[in-house]
C-alpha cells in the first residue's frame, strides 16, 4: 500500500516461449528465470498482492513454490503468440479486482531489483501520474538510424540533418526495457496501455535492464547475477 492505495503486482509467464523455449522457468544462475522477480517483487514495501498470469502447469508449480500467488489459470485464447501483451493484463485485473494500481513484472527482467520497483511505483503514486514505466537512455541514437530500400540503398531513418551530427549534440533518447510498468487501475482498464502522454518515465541504468529474448541475453544474466552474489 501506497498513500493508502492499495497494490496489485501481476508476474504475467506463457508457456510458449520461441526465442529462449520454457524461458520462464530456465535455470539462471541456479535459480528459475521468473524467481528472480517473484523474490524482488516480494521485498516491495509497497505491493500488497502478487500474482501469477500463467496457462502453463509447470510455470503455475514453479511460481507457487517460490512464494508467487495463482488465484486462476489464463485462458489458452490469453496465451498466443499473437495475443496483446496488454490482454493478460485486463483478464488478471478482472480477476482479482478491487486494487487502485496495478504493477506489471515481466520474469524477462532479473535484473531489476526492488529499488527499481518501488522507484517507478512512487513515481506513479505519489506525485499524481496516471502511469511510470521504467525507461534506459539508448545507446543508439535513431538520428543515426537508415531504412534499406530494394537495392540496398540507405535512407535515414529521421530526415537528414543529424546523419552527420556528432554525438554530443544529438537529443538524448530513452528506450523502454520492459522492467517495470505501474498505471492507475481504472486509467489503465479505460486506456489499455500503459504508454500515453501521461505517462511518465522512471529511468533505470544500462546494467539492470537487460530483456532476456535470446540465448546471448540468458548468458548476459547468467554473468551478471552471479557476479551480484558473489
Amino acid at each position: 500500500m501506497i498513500s493508502d492505495k492499495t497494490i496489485l503486482a501481476i508476474i504475467p509467464a506463457r508457456g510458449g516461449s520461441k526465442g529462449v523455449p520454457r524461458k520462464n522457468i530456465r535455470d539462471v544462475a541456479g535459480k528459475p528465470l521468473i524467481a528472480w522477480t517473484i523474490e524482488e517483487a516480494k521485498k516491495s514495501q509497497y505491493i500488497d498482492c502478487l500474482i501469477l498470469s500463467s496457462e502453463d502447469e509447470e510455470i503455475i508449480s514453479v511460481a507457487k513454490a517460490w512464494g508467487c500467488e495463482v488465484p486462476f489459470i489464463r485462458p489458452v485464447e490469453l496465451a498466443q503468440d499473437n495475443t496483446p501483451g496488454i490482454d493478460p493484463v485486463l483478464h488478471a485485473i478482472s480477476e482479482a479486482p478491487g486494487y487502485d494500481f496495478v504493477v506489471l513484472l515481466q520474469p524477462t527482467s532479473p535484473l531489476r531489483t526492488v529499488y527499481d520497483i518501488d522507484g517507478c511505483i512512487e513515481l506513479c503514486a505519489k506525485s499524481g501520474n496516471s502511469a511510470s514505466v521504467t525507461v534506459v537512455e539508448s545507446g543508439k541514437s535513431p538520428f543515426w538510424m537508415y531504412i534499406m530500400d530494394e537495392q540496398g540503398r540507405l535512407q535515414p531513418l529521421i530526415g537528414s540533418d543529424g546523419a552527420c551530427a556528432r554525438r554530443q549534440d544529438l537529443p538524448k533518447v530513452f528506450a523502454l526495457n520492459g522492467a517495470v510498468y505501474t498505471a492507475r487501475t481504472d486509467w489503465l482498464v479505460r486506456e489499455k496501455t500503459f504508454v500515453t502522454d501521461e505517462t511518465v518515465a522512471y529511468l533505470m541504468p544500462i546494467e539492470r535492464s537487460l530483456d532476456i529474448d535470446t540465448e546471448i541475453d540468458v548468458d548476459v544474466a547468467q554473468f551478471f547475477l552471479a557476479k551480484r552474489h558473489d
